[in-house]
């Protein structure tokens, strides 16, 4: 009974202590709950005066809706106040880049432009702007805010009108000012044309990161295929297919195709919408070989995407060539849709040639061509048109019989026919009327198709004949200059053509000049901005200036020198680069040396190789010292201008031309012979290793192909 009594105590204890913790806890509540009352009224009293107080009784928000309506406010604030939109008018049109994008608008008469690059010949700049031009009044805008894509070049961005307009943004690189190692992008943004707003699109699956690939819309689908990857030893060539959908599932769909019926891996190309699927044309592409030179390949090929809304239903088709293709074969020369004509717009663009095994050649265009998207496409060729001279102006210079024979043969195509847009193919004969508006102009040679029909018959020497007066009228002059990846864009049948790069020597300019062109009329280019080459800024160090100097004098000082090539290219007379190395004599100069000397020499080869990885050497360094695999030839043309500002130095300026050119070479070659055997120790040691020589390279101070021209450059990807 005295146990029972105990435990019923202990009972009524605890509960005691559990009802006297309840009461605390609930006296608690209710204290921050009056506490927060009190806080908000007294924040209506402060913020609206003279209004009654309103009683506690009525307030019947729950305190967990108001906390979610209070947050939600706050982000609401955070996000407008990261999007918010600065405005500001230009008094001129943007600094000097190239490979941005230039991207007509899907609603109106304006353009966009985003991003680039700019390289002055050692530093190179990224940008990260978003340019308007208005066409009626000539003029920039640009826009910027928190919220905005990083500073990049050789992204792509492609336009739709859904949603009062939309312009989106993939990928693109970025690198140091030095080029030391590169970064690629593989973000979505989209920037609303109405808000002027940039919006980041997240997904989990998303395709890889790239460069110069090409993206296009068909209907609500942003279509993405190829590019490539830059990892600082080679680039990496993409050929795979993605699709967005910006409507219904907001997801990136990677695309299976068959690899015997897909394009080859390619970046820089044309990828133009139809109504019934996408063109796909020519590009840019290098080749690895061991044992040889890197091969840049500019491609000729065309395809066509069939697309379907069942996305399993997609399907490539390779197109023959049909008219008057780009001859000679281009790259850098992407196309331009112009929507009205259901055509893509090429202009410009480079050809690399192989002079020999260790030289290559560049020739730029300036010409134009169109491609007829639909049926099974067809390549035309876009001359401009002469003006007709009214009467009683100066009698036209009448062509002699082998030119009208030349013209004939080079053109194929019968000259009474031509079509009202002043463009012309190999089968197109007919819609014409009679050339109303001017004649056609006769295409370069480079242009004209060769005839495989046998020579003719050697034509009686012509009469002389007056030379025809200058014509101030002739739109010839009108083309601009020269150059390959030119930012073109077509809108309202107008086609703009926007800067691009020139190559001189081994300079590499960037242009800002500014044209357009009526499609429709074909008569001449409108010049809004030019951009004189000899204005252009090329910085180098101090040796290749000064030496630049110096080559000016030297073309200068004789006319002998003048005709043995400019800034001394040729080899001075009495020189010769040493043939490709014996093998043997080399396997015997090596079976002499002691076991210690060869310890000693692979010492300094393991020693040389840290060196040239080292990116901190100064300029002249690099510049004295034969790379791995090297000829002496490549190491001559590499630091020609270094060993001539040095030959100048020690004579005090007394070598001029063709001295000056042997004693530089002279240096260079005593250079490279000292180093010659560790060098072919670096070569056993690779070889022994099983490397191939582009699998050990590394980054050199400016970066792979900084400051390079042709394929070496790094806009040749």
């Amino acid at each position: 009974m005295g146990k029972k009594n105990k435990l019923s105590a202990g009972k009524a204890a605890a509960k005691a202590v559990k009802k006297e913790k309840a009461e605390k806890k609930a006296t608690s509540k209710l204290t921050k709950q009056v506490a927060k009352q009190k806080s908000q009224s007294s924040t209506t009293n402060s913020t609206a005066k003279g209004k009654s107080k309103q009683s506690p009784k009525k307030v019947s928000i729950d305190d967990d809706q108001e906390d979610l309506d209070a947050l939600l406010a706050k982000y609401r604030e955070q996000w407008e106040s990261e999007h918010v939109v600065s405005e500001e008018k230009l008094g001129g049109p943007p600094s000097r880049r190239a490979n941005a994008t230039f991207t007509p608008c899907p609603l109106g008469n304006d353009l966009y432009l985003f991003g680039g690059e700019y390289f002055n010949g050692e530093r190179v700049s990224f940008y990260q702007d978003m340019y308007r031009y208005i066409p009626d009044k000539n003029e920039w805008r640009t826009y910027a805010s928190k919220t905005q894509p990083g500073p990049r070049s050789a992204h792509q961005i492609a336009a739709t009108p859904a949603q009062g307009g939309m312009l989106w943004l993939f990928g693109g690189e970025f690198s140091g000012a030095r080029q030391n190692a590169f970064h690629h992008y593989r973000d979505l943004w989209a920037f609303s044309i109405e808000t002027k707003a940039w919006e980041r699109i997240d997904t989990k699956l998303r395709p890889s990161a790239r460069s110069g690939h090409r993206m296009c819309f068909w209907k609500h689908y942003l279509v993405l295929f190829g590019g490539f990857i830059d990892t600082g030893v080679k680039t990496q060539y993409l050929n795979d297919l993605w699709i967005f959908d910006t409507q219904n599932t907001f997801k990136w769909v990677e695309i299976k195709q068959n690899d015997l019926r897909r394009p080859p891996p390619r970046s820089g190309f044309s990828f133009l919408p139809e109504k019934q699927g996408v063109v796909l044309h020519g590009g840019y592409c290098k080749k690895y070989v061991k044992g040889q030179r890197t091969q840049g390949v500019a491609l000729e090929d065309t395809w066509f995407l069939k697309m379907d809304e069942d996305l399993e239903k997609l399907d490539w088709m390779k197109r023959r060539k049909v008219g008057y293709a780009p001859n000679p074969v281009r790259s850098g020369c992407t196309m331009a849709l112009w929507p009205a004509k259901s055509m893509g717009v090429m202009f410009a663009g480079v050809t690399d040639t192989e002079a020999d095994e260790e030289t290559m050649e560049s020739t730029f265009h300036k010409d134009l061509y169109g491609y007829q998207l639909g049926g099974m496409g067809r390549w035309v060729s876009l001359n401009l048109k002469r003006p007709k001279k009214k009467a009683g102006g100066r009698r036209k210079k009448k062509p002699n019989p082998v030119q009208i024979q030349q013209q004939q043969r080079g053109n194929g195509y019968d000259s009474d026919n031509e079509d009202s847009h002043h463009y012309r193919s190999d089968n197109d004969n007919d819609e014409g009327e009679g050339g109303e508006g001017g004649e056609d102009l006769t295409r370069s040679t480079e242009q004209l198709c060769i005839s495989d029909s046998p020579e003719p018959a050697p034509l009686p020497p012509q009469p002389a004949e007056e030379e025809e007066e200058e014509d101030p009228d002739d739109p010839l002059k009108t083309i601009p200059l020269e150059r390959y990846n030119v930012m073109l864009a077509v809108q309202r049948n107008i086609l703009y053509v926007y800067g691009g790069i020139f190559e001189s020597g081994n300079r590499e300019y960037t242009l800002d000049d500014f044209y357009t062109l009526d499609l429709t009329k074909l008569d001449r280019f409108n010049c809004l901005q030019s951009c004189p080459i000899d204005a252009l800024e090329w910085d180098e160090s101090s040796s290749s200036s000064s030496d630049s100097d110096s080559g000016s004098d030297c073309s200068s000082s004789s006319s002998s020198s003048e005709s043995e090539g400019e800034e001394g290219d040729e080899l001075p007379e009495g020189f010769e680069f040493d043939p490709s190395p014996d093998s043997s004599v080399e396997l015997t100069q090596q079976s002499k040396l002691s076991a210690a000397e060869k310890e000693a020499l692979r010492a300094r080869a393991q020693a040389f190789i840290g060196v040239a990885s080292n990116t901190a050497r100064t300029e002249q360094e690099i510049l004295s010292t034969p790379q791995p695999g090297e000829s002496l030839r490549l190491f001559y043309e590499r630091t020609k201008l270094h060993w001539a500002s040095i030959a100048i130095l020690q004579s005090q300026g007394k070598l001029r031309g063709k001295e000056m050119r042997k004693q530089a070479f002279a240096l260079a070659d005593g250079q490279y012979r000292e180093y010659k055997p560790i060098l072919e120790e670096i070569e056993r040691i690779r070889d022994e290793a099983g490397l191939d020589e582009k699998e050990v390279s590394v980054n050199k101070v400016g970066g792979i192909g900084a400051g390079s021209t042709g394929v070496d450059s790094r806009n040749r990807r």
